[in-house]
């Protein structure tokens, strides 16, 4: 359905309404539908805002309804990822209640999470080779960002032994956050572009788009989650390393002495997130300025998005970039 576009804000809230008839519509499976309830749907809507960038708002009621199924297949690999994360993370709770894996077990979870991708790649192959092909590549780079951080949070018998300076540990949580939450951002938004018929270098365009609000997303998640104390390995240790010119082995760091550390640096590290966010944020925004999208409102809402999707996070703590 084509909506009068005002803001960023406007079009999720209108976007997002439509994609709920929509997964309502295409999921039965009460355990599925139970799991999704609840989730933001930000990569669904970003993919959703890329088709309406290249449609400039002139496709067929048909073809929206098209591009909203192939938004869900995003929603469930995505939320298949935290049923899998939880369990990983032994994270007891999500989206403000017990985690799925809390309430049902560890197997029915990761069953479950199998049944979510497995539906999400089913609505993939109705969508086409191009579609599904991109699918299984996102979801195998997803599985490999989280065993990098399985490795990367384990004890000093494994990779973290064996990095010698500080710049392969940052290096290496660089590699986590583009493999683990970047791909998806990347994959929605040049799925969004396939389901509009866009073909070529353009493609590669929305594909970096993505990639950039991705990796703004996470980290702007790490700074809310630092500032409010909760204790993350993967990006405490390399950020004091970084801050400190040293590389300290992860059994040096006692919890009091991460939180000693963590306050002597909070302005620093804060500056260090923030500074690298901007970055990101203004890499974004130049790409949804190539003369390769066509113009419309929805291309300024492109330029618009990713200020507006981490402002909505740091929001939290009081922050804005």
């Amino acid at each position: 359905m084509n909506h009068v576009v005002t803001t960023v804000d406007d079009f999720f809230d209108r976007s997002r309404v439509d994609l709920e008839k929509k997964i309502t519509a295409t999921i039965a499976d009460e355990d599925i539908t139970s799991i999704l309830l609840d989730g933001k749907r930000l990569r669904p809507l970003l993919a959703h805002l890329a088709f309406k960038a290249c449609t400039q708002g002139k496709e067929t009621p048909e073809e929206y309804e098209r591009a909203l199924e192939g938004a869900v297949s995003i929603e469930l690999a995505h939320t298949a990822s935290l049923v899998h994360d939880d369990i990983i993370d032994k994270d007891n709770e999500r989206r403000g209640k017990p985690s799925y894996y809390v309430k049902e077990g560890i197997a029915k979870a990761l069953i479950t999470g199998h049944k979510m991708l497995s539906a999400g790649f089913n609505i993939a192959l109705k969508h086409g080779k191009e579609v599904a092909d991109l699918y299984v590549q996102s979801w195998e780079q997803v599985v490999n960002g989280e065993l990098d951080e399985v490795s990367f949070n384990a004890d000093e018998n494994t990779i973290l032994q064996n990095m010698s300076t500080k710049s392969q540990i940052f290096e290496a949580y660089n590699k986590i956050i583009d493999l683990k939450t970047a791909v998806l951002f990347s994959s929605a938004c040049k799925a969004g572009a396939i389901e509009a018929n866009m073909t070529g270098d353009i493609l590669q365009v929305f594909g970096h788009y993505g990639r950039e609000i991705g990796l703004a997303y996470q980290l702007a998640d790490d700074l809310v989650d630092l500032a409010c104390g909760e204790m993350i390995d993967s990006v405490i240790i390399p950020l004091v390393n970084k801050l400190e010119q040293q590389t300290t082995m992860k059994r040096a760091f006692a919890t009091r002495m991460i939180k000693k550390k963590v306050t002597q640096h909070q302005d620093k590290i804060q500056q260090l997130y923030l500074d690298e966010i901007k970055h990101h944020i203004q890499q974004a925004e130049e790409l949804s300025k190539v003369e390769a999208i066509p113009h419309s409102p929805y291309k300024q809402l492109m330029t618009d998005a990713p200020s507006y999707i981490i402002n909505k996070m740091l929001k939290e703590i009081q922050l804005s970039v």
